[in-house]
């Protein structure tokens, strides 16, 4: 990382990479592949890593490594509900974001890694950031682990790809199986974290696992990015946190125990009032409807709409809230007639074409202030013109 290196990859950082590539000959000093993945790492780090921008030195793996990242955001979350822990084991560590923010909470982490090529770049860019409380080390963690004082925390992100690139979500799918090496984990760490696919299947994960404490369901940018299971073993009913880390102002997670859905009672309505709630994405992967129900006072608009209404407005509601400006029937002529510019979001909530294919088939382009809301009310399909509050 020369001065020349750096200086031509600020100055090229917003320009085409793949005409970059083709015109590596021009540029005989420059490894231009390289060059390439600083200049799409920093592009990527503007939305996921912004506190890495300012240094000109850091230098960002490959795309794989970068997508399988975690984002600042979400490390973040993950070292405020770890509490304090003084030492820290990042059993995955990858690109290393999850370790750094452990390390920014003041742990001391030993970040393990297989991969050569990512623990270089990981020493390298701690010395960069000037972080010295993270010590890189190339080895299998479990290896690692056994031979090693137990740690306050061990954190660990399974790889979630097959032999063939596939992605899976399935504990016993992952690299490294967790389900298989419980007994070390739980012998070598007092806590235990361990991040999973969004497409987990809950029930089946907190069955395999055993012990859980804590669920929590991260949403970020309006999608469910990771869910995180706490494993101490100190506790009888796990607790369930669904939050949404972009909610503006920011709101307090979700909480419930994990039987209070199977016992909650929900109201419902057959027809809409003036306002509209939709759950954010955390809360429904965490699949807690009827309790939502109970807990605001607010009817369904049917069991599996997942959409909720009341004649007055609650601001503090998890998710979208949206005014019912009125009905209108799902086909492009009705449609057309209350939207004549075309434009419009489209939601749709339990009903039987997905939203991308029924803006298509309405005509209509994505843009504007307004939405159209297909749902089912009661047994009857309908659709909703609506402002978002």
């Amino acid at each position: 990382m020369t001065r020349e290196y750096i200086d031509f990859v600020n100055a090229h950082q917003d320009e085409d990479t793949a005409r970059l590539l083709l015109s590596a000959g021009r540029y005989p000093h420059i490894d231009m592949p390289l060059a390439v993945q600083q200049i799409e790492g920093r592009r990527t780090a503007r939305e996921k890593w912004p506190s890495l921008l300012p240094c000109d030195n850091y230098l960002y793996p490959p795309r794989m490594n970068r997508e399988q990242a975690s984002s600042e955001v979400t490390a973040l979350y993950k070292a405020t509900i770890a509490g304090c822990t003084e030492r820290v084991a990042d059993l995955t560590g990858g690109m290393g974001i999850d370790s750094i923010a452990f390390a920014r909470m003041g742990a001391h982490v030993d970040y393990i890694e297989r991969d050569q090529a990512l623990v270089t770049l990981m020493e390298h860019n701690c010395h960069a950031l000037g972080i010295d409380n993270i010590h890189c080390h190339c080895a299998d963690s479990l290896e690692w682990l056994a031979t090693h004082e137990p740690y306050d925390l061990l954190y660990i992100d399974p790889a979630r790809r097959s032999a063939s690139g596939h992605k899976v979500a399935a504990f016993e799918d992952c690299t490294p199986d967790i389900l298989t090496h419980l007994t070390l984990l739980h012998a070598c760490g007092r806590q235990l974290i361990i991040k999973a696919s969004p497409m987990i299947d809950l029930t089946t994960a907190m069955r395999q696992l055993g012990d859980v404490d804590e669920v929590h369901i991260v949403a970020l940018h309006g999608e469910c990015k990771e869910v995180l299971f706490l494993c101490n073993g100190h506790m009888e009913e796990a607790t369930i946190h669904c939050v949404n880390l972009t909610a503006s102002p920011v709101q307090p997670a979700f909480t419930y125990l994990t039987g209070e859905e199977s016992t909650a009672t929900a109201t419902y309505s057959d027809a809409a009032s003036h306002y509209l709630y939709d759950p954010h994405a955390a809360l429904r992967k965490g699949g807690c409807f009827r309790l939502l129900s109970q807990r605001y006072g607010m009817p369904l608009l049917s069991p599996n709409s997942h959409l909720y209404t009341s004649p007055t407005l609650l601001h503090d509601f998890p998710g979208r809230v949206f005014e019912v400006l009125q009905t209108v029937a799902l086909n492009r002529k009705a449609v057309r007639e209350v939207l004549p510019d075309g434009k419009a979001h489209v939601v749709t909530r339990n009903y039987p074409v997905a939203a991308a294919e029924l803006q298509k088939q309405l005509g209509l382009k994505e843009g504007g202030d307004l939405f159209v809301i297909a749902t089912t009310v009661g047994t009857r399909r309908t659709g909703f013109l609506c402002r978002q509050i």
